[in-house]
């Protein structure tokens, strides 16, 4: 080879070695993607600390931004996700629709949260001021209007050059748990569906997929008279990588497959569910929890490292029956609790009046009082009969959010009670008619919100069936009238009760329900607790 050929068969295998130790610079694999997802659901207006200093929006701020630090240490990634359900629950939000709640959210860095039924609980307009306040999107995929989805379907977040698709996903039974005016013109379509059109789509588009939900976790996928939750989701849509969810407002900490834990204990260890391949998590209600799920992505894969639920200065019985806290004390984040103080001052001033006493608590737990009567039901049952003159009340216990306490009663107490600001109505029946409302009742199942509290009625139920009622001590004659009396939201087919708001003989008298009891209990006070005890008025078999 002479001379001229041999530079340049040098430079041609100088070139070639300059290429390839170029090309695997452009084609390298990514570094692996340590992703970090914090999520909260069914906030329900908790934004400042409850009596005993439990949860609270600063205290969560100081916990998420410790784990921010932390996880910027190791070369993480953040993304944070609430469940949905933002809405009613504490007068203090209520009053002022929710402002310091997603306020505080912008100052806690929510990249993305669901729409819950909530979320529709006051009017449009409301709901529009709601999602100006909010820095980030309110997501769901299967709520639309005139043909064309409402709210953003989905939104692809990029993490260290990896991206993550997070979609929103929202109960269907919404329709029947809101006023029909808050949501005229808006249907919402089955999730499942909805994230099989779209579940395959994103898998071309992101690393991981993950779908933000306020639906509800049934163990097993048994979601009895409720709309199917993420279990069945999952099971039915394959390429989901990590259902967020909310709704049903459990820890979803598993015992077993199919099996979740009954009785939480804060600060223990807790496994999430897996369905076809989905990780499902949820962190209780209120703020009570920061969940904790850490990933690793890598070549195609999504690993779940460890997970677990933070609680934010939950307490427990002690020994000597003193609540103690159940893990280290969380101070709370000094600028964000000076932020929402002017919010609790403005709703304290309007909350403090007082109202009347009692001489015991009357009893509005959630798990009781969707499963059998209650003295609170009773109470609320025979408010709207005292207001309406109606003949008997029925009261769906999905709309009884709190007990009242013994001694003094304040309004606060009252709006905890029934935060929804629905009304009172009445509608006159042939007697032959409310039977059939009565058997209606009579089949709602124990454990949903639907579940019946009556006054001036009593009733036997066997298997679901409706054997025997009596108004006023008598058989209800088919021939006679009768007036009933019952919230809009119930008249209106709420909780799938028969519509009766189109009745000739309906009456909205638009008095608030919570006005209505708050009127009661000032003219009764001291109220006596024993005086509403449901003795045998509804016996079931």
């Amino acid at each position: 080879m002479n001379r001229r050929l041999l530079l340049a068969a040098t430079a041609a295998a100088a070139a070639l070695t300059l290429a390839g130790c170029a090309t695997p610079t452009a084609v390298s694999p990514r570094a692996p993607l340590k992703l970090t997802v914090l999520h909260t659901n069914d906030h329900h207006g908790r934004f400042w600390p409850n009596a005993d200093g439990e949860y609270g929006m600063a205290a969560r701020k100081t916990l998420i931004d410790g784990v921010r630090a932390e996880v910027a240490a190791a070369g993480g990634q953040v993304l944070l996700l609430d469940g949905g359900d933002v809405n009613t629950g504490v007068p203090e939000s209520d009053l002022q629709d929710a402002e310091p709640d997603f306020q505080g959210m912008n100052r806690l860095g929510y990249d993305a949260m669901a729409v819950g039924n909530h979320e529709f609980d006051k009017p449009p307009a409301v709901l529009a001021r709601q999602r100006a306040w909010a820095r980030f999107p309110l997501l769901s995929a299967n709520i639309y209007r005139d043909g064309q989805r409402l709210f953003e379907p989905y939104r692809v977040f990029e993490r260290a050059g990896w991206r993550i698709a997070v979609m929103g996903l929202t109960t269907d039974d919404t329709a029947k748990m809101v006023l029909p005016e808050n949501i005229r013109g808006i249907e919402f379509r089955k999730p499942a569906a909805e994230a099989a059109r779209l579940v395959p789509e994103l898998r071309q588009r992101a690393d991981m997929v993950i779908a933000v939900t306020h639906m509800g976790h049934y163990p097993g996928g048994r979601s009895g008279v409720n709309a199917p939750g993420d279990v069945e989701m999952a099971r039915a849509v394959p390429g989901l990588d990590l259902i967020v969810g909310g709704h049903s407002q459990s820890p979803v900490c598993m015992a077993a497959e199919n099996q979740r834990v009954t009785a939480y204990v804060p600060g223990t260890p807790c496994a999430p569910d897996r369905q076809n391949g989905a990780w499902i998590v949820q962190a209780h209600e209120w703020g009570k929890y920061v969940g904790r799920a850490d990933f690793e992505i890598d070549a195609g894969q999504v690993r779940l490292v460890k997970y677990a639920l933070l609680p934010v200065n939950l307490k427990v019985r002690g020994a000597g029956g003193q609540k103690v806290l159940a893990t280290a004390p969380i101070a709370e984040d000094p600028q964000l609790r000076a932020f929402l103080q002017p919010f609790q001052a403005a709703g304290q001033a309007r909350l403090s009046a007082p109202v009347g006493t009692a001489d015991g608590a009357l009893d509005g737990d959630r798990d009781r009082v969707r499963r059998q009567p209650t003295t609170l039901g009773t109470l609320i049952a025979r408010a709207m009969m005292d207001k309406t003159g109606a003949d008997l009340a029925l009261m769906n216990s999905g709309g009884v959010r709190d007990s009242l306490p013994a001694g003094a009663i304040t309004y606060r107490d009252v709006l905890k009670v029934q935060p929804f600001s629905n009304t009172v109505a009445v509608v006159q029946l042939s007697g032959a008619e409310l039977l059939d409302y009565l058997r209606a009742a009579a089949r709602m199942t124990p454990g949903s919100g639907a579940f019946p509290q009556t006054a001036g009625v009593r009733m036997r139920i066997e298997a679901g069936q409706l054997v025997e009622v009596a108004i006023a001590g008598q058989p209800v004659d088919p021939r006679r009238s009768y007036r009933l009396a019952l919230t809009n939201f119930t008249a209106t087919g709420g909780d799938g009760y028969p519509p009766l708001n189109r009745h000739a003989g309906y009456v909205d008298s638009g008095f608030s329900d919570a006005d209505v009891l708050r009127a009661y209990i000032a003219r009764h006070s001291p109220l006596k607790v024993a005086d509403y005890e449901p003795g045998n008025a509804v016996q079931r078999r």
